[in-house]
Order: C-alpha cells, then sequence, then structure tokens
C-alpha cells in the first residue's frame, strides 16, 4: 500500500470515528433538547442512568466534535495545495466552499435541529483564511496560545462564559414545556418552538452574549490550527514512521484529558461547585482527549494488519457531511412528536445503545452506497459548487508558454 494512499485512508478513517462519538453526544440533545440536556433532573434522570450520563460527559461529550474540527483544518490545507498544483485560486474556492457550508447548516438549523455545526464551521473557515499561508510554525503557536487562553477561562470557581448554568426559572419552564412540545407536537409546532422560544426569558445580557461568542474561538479555533499544523508538517504521511510518536502522545494526552474532564464532571456532583479550575474540563481537557483519541486511532494504521472495520470508518468518513445531517433527520424522527415521539423518556443508556444503531447504520450502508457512487449528495453539491463545475471536478490547467497540462508538477 502506498503512503499516500494510507495517509487519505488515516483521514477518511477519522472523520469516520469522529461521527460515532458526536452521534452519541448528540443524542444528549435530541432526546433531551440543547437545554434540557445540562439539566437532567428535570426528565427524573438518576441512579444508574446518571452515572452513565457521568461517563458519557467524561469519554464522549465535548471531545469527539474537536476531531471533526480537527479534521476540517486538515482537509483546508491538503485542498489548498491540491488547487495550488493545478494553479487554481485556493481562497476563492475555499470561500465559495465555506458560504455553501453556511447555507446548508442554515438550513439545517431552521427546519431541522437547532444543534448544527456547520453554520459555525462555515463562519469560521473565513477566519481560517488568514493562517492558509502561515509557516507551520506559526500554527503552532497560535493553537497553543489559544489552548492556554482556554485553560485560563476555567480556572475560575464558576464558570462565567457558559450561559446554560445561569439558574433561572425561565431556563426551567422552558425545559419543561420542551418536552411536551418535542415529544407530542407536530413538525411546524416544534421547528416554531425551536425558532422562536426564549430559554433565558431575557435575562441573558446582550453584553455577556457577545463577550462570551467573541471568546468561544478560544475552544474551538486551536483544534482547526492543530489540523492545519498536521498537514502541513505530515503527521499522517507515514503511520508506521510515526508509530512511536502516536504512542507517546496519546499515553499523554488520554490521561490528562480524562482527569480534568472527570474532575470538572464528578466535582460538582459531589458538592464541589466552588472549587477552583471546575470549567477547565469543558475548555481545556475535552480538546486534549480529542488528540489523544486522534493519536490512538493512527496507531491503527501503524501496524502491518488492517481490519475491515477501518474499512467501514473510512467509507463513513467520505461521507461524513451526509452522514452527518442524516443523523439528524433520523434522530429527530425517532424522538420528535412527528415521529416515534420518544423525547425525554427512554433514558441516557437506552439513547445511547438507539445512537449505536443509527451509526451501526451508516456503518453497514456507506461502503454499500461507495460501490456505486464516488461521493455521497451533500459532499457532491459541494464539490459542484467548489469547483463551480457539474462533474464537480477542479478545472484543468490553462496552458502556458512554459507550463502544459502534461509536463506541469503536481499533476496526475
Amino acid at each position: 500500500m502506498s503512503t499516500s494512499k494510507k495517509r487519505v485512508q488515516v483521514i477518511d478513517g477519522l472523520r469516520g470515528f469522529s461521527l460515532a462519538g458526536i452521534v452519541l453526544a448528540n443524542m444528549l440533545a435530541f432526546q433531551y433538547g440543547m437545554y434540557g440536556q445540562s439539566k437532567p433532573q428535570l426528565f427524573g434522570i438518576g441512579g444508574a442512568d446518571q452515572a452513565f450520563l457521568s461517563f458519557l460527559l467524561i469519554t464522549v461529550v465535548g471531545s469527539f466534535m474537536p476531531i471533526f474540527a480537527f479534521m476540517f483544518g486538515f482537509g483546508m490545507v491538503k485542498l489548498s495545495e491540491s488547487l495550488k498544483s493545478r494553479d487554481l485560486r485556493p481562497k476563492c474556492h475555499l470561500a465559495r466552499r465555506f458560504l455553501l457550508l453556511f447555507g446548508i447548516g442554515l438550513l439545517h438549523i431552521i427546519y431541522l435541529w437547532e444543534g448544527d455545526i456547520l453554520t459555525f464551521y462555515g463562519v469560521l473557515g473565513f477566519f481560517l483564511l488568514m493562517f492558509l499561508n502561515r509557516k507551520p510554525k506559526t500554527l503552532l503557536i497560535w493553537a497553543v496560545l489559544l489552548l492556554m487562553g482556554a485553560g485560563i477561562l476555567g480556572l475560575p470557581a464558576s464558570n462565567p462564559m457558559n450561559p446554560l448554568a445561569i439558574e433561572s426559572i425561565h431556563m426551567e419552564n422552558y425545559i419543561i414545556q420542551s418536552q411536551h412540545v418535542y415529544g407530542n407536537d407536530t413538525y411546524a409546532e416544534i421547528r416554531n418552538f425551536s425558532n422562536n422560544g426564549d430559554p433565558f426569558g431575557g435575562d441573558l445580557e446582550l453584553s455577556f452574549a457577545l463577550i462570551a461568542l467573541m471568546l468561544a474561538p478560544l475552544m474551538t479555533v486551536p483544534m482547526f490550527l492543530l489540523g492545519m499544523h498536521a498537514a502541513r508538517i505530515g503527521t499522517f504521511s507515514d503511520p508506521q514512521t510515526m508509530r512511536a510518536i502516536y504512542l507517546r502522545r496519546a499515553s499523554l494526552l488520554i490521561p490528562v484529558g480524562l482527569i480534568l474532564k472527570a474532575y470538572g464532571v464528578l466535582a460538582p456532583q459531589l458538592g464541589a461547585k466552588g472549587w477552583l479550575g471546575i470549567g477547565i474540563g469543558g475548555t481545556l481537557g475535552g480538546t486534549l482527549l480529542a488528540l489523544g483519541y486522534i493519536y490512538v486511532f493512527a496507531l491503527l494504521y501503524a501496524g502491518n494488519r488492517r481490519s475491515s472495520l477501518l474499512g467501514r470508518f473510512e467509507a463513513v468518513g467520505r461521507l461524513s457531511l451526509t452522514n452527518y445531517l442524516m443523523q439528524s433527520v433520523i434522530c429527530t424522527t425517532i424522538f420528535y412528536g412527528y415521529g416515534l415521539g420518544l423525547f425525554g423518556s427512554v433514558g441516557v443508556f437506552i439513547g445511547a445503545i438507539i445512537a449505536l444503531a443509527v451509526y451501526g447504520i451508516q456503518l453497514w450502508l456507506s461502503p454499500l452506497y461507495l460501490k456505486k457512487f464516488s461521493n455521497g449528495p451533500v459532499e457532491y453539491l459541494l464539490r459542484i459548487w467548489t469547483y463551480l463545475s457539474w462533474k464537480g471536478q477542479p478545472r484543468k490547467k490553462k496552458r502556458s508558454n512554459l507550463t502544459t497540462n502534461e509536463n506541469a508538477p503536481g499533476v496526475q
């Protein structure tokens, strides 16, 4: 197997792997709501279900979406390099790509589910264009500085940047009302409640919201930049050679990430809400754990043997946008009133089983789909718009006096 081919497989596999954790984490929002998932007591969650919820909060929630962000940054650099090799303008093509991502995400929020990430990725993509041609060292320095800033945000005894931490009768009323709306009402009524309901009842000040919006990149941008850095220095170019490095990094990052997240999750449950650094698990621990997961998964490609499961992860990853949106379609149908109406009624553990079943279906169907089609429908739409080509392919180089399509370097 060629080094280039194995690199592509690692990237596709990581995207597919991240979607397993994303659907597990999102399942809490699908069945309890974006705000209800932070108030499990309002749904009668306790005992073994509460313990399992804590397990998910430590090991899954906040540690798989960053993997997706890492791969976004990685893919951004690789697409830019491919466009440059064809004498095309990377920033112009990427800007179109981000604009469509934003549009798809906006439709996702308005018509399907408010937990979308594509709008955020679309907007942030334009910001990341400033880093596109920066040196790897510059990318790493900025990522480390932002990670340090995120860690500092988590040091206070309370987390002032978390709007869900606001104790409000409006919030409780909103969550209680959402149980009936999402579990029993029609599609139109659910969409109206989702798009127009106010969980804060006017308690969330505009200044607070603006500060939170400005500081949000501290928790998200580092993984995008680290993905760009990894693409630049070839972190996944030769997994066998990098095996020892993957192992060392995973051995450090996973324990540290788990400890920070466990502290942030378990300390408040034990009555230690006022302890110093209570928010550091959410601001820093999740990112460190995500990096650890990335290197552990990359280790699977460092050996000579290849599991058939890896091929299925890769297939899911090649259809990552389509599969991500399909997870919303399937899960809202399962939990919302216009479908099975199971909102807030099955419990955390059963919800996780449902999430894994949904992902299992995608593991089974994705390879079958790719036997007939080379791209998913959403991926194909994105390629058409990015390249302004109905074939979804970048245009060939223009002939010049110095180079031609046949002898120009980098053309295959």
